[in-house]
């Protein structure tokens, strides 16, 4: 349970602004995707992303993600340096929120990877425990992403 300082935080006890806030922007919700469906980890993927992320954004998205408690990071093994980020639970409970925004999206406007919107059309509940179980040991093994769906 939140204290009251922790409740303060929002602009209003509203649960949808919460939500807003800790996720509002387009990056947030890119970067928890690429996580999931693309299963990447690393700072330098993220960048990679088809999107253009820039490097401060990216760095101020990941440091707020972690901050909520929707990712964690770690350092990597072979090389102390750099850090690796993970979903955590809170992170993947978003997989059927992001999956429902894909197939609002995918309903009322032109967009693209129809395959991955057919598989989550075909059987969205398999789909949803494909994704918990990519991240049930935070080893996310392939993923389903634009580049190999077609």
């Amino acid at each position: 349970m939140r204290s009251k300082k922790e409740v303060a935080k929002w602009r209003s006890r509203c649960p949808l602004n919460a939500s807003v806030e800790m996720l509002g922007d387009r990056w947030s919700l890119l970067i928890i995707r690429d996580m999931m469906l693309q299963g990447f980890r690393t700072y330098k993927e993220f960048l990679g992303s088809g999107e253009g992320i820039a490097t401060n954004i990216l760095a101020e998205r990941l440091r707020r993600l972690e901050a909520h408690g929707i990712i964690r990071s770690e350092e990597e093994p072979s090389d102390g340096r750099k850090s690796i980020y993970l979903l955590t639970e809170k992170g993947i409970d978003l997989a059927p929120v992001l999956t429902e925004m894909v197939l609002w999206a995918a309903a009322h406007e032109h967009t693209g990877n129809a395959p991955l919107v057919r598989l989550m059309r075909k059987d969205r509940e398999q789909f949803l425990a494909d994704v918990r179980k990519r991240w049930a040991s935070n080893r996310p093994g392939s993923a389903v992403n634009e580049r190999s769906a077609r």
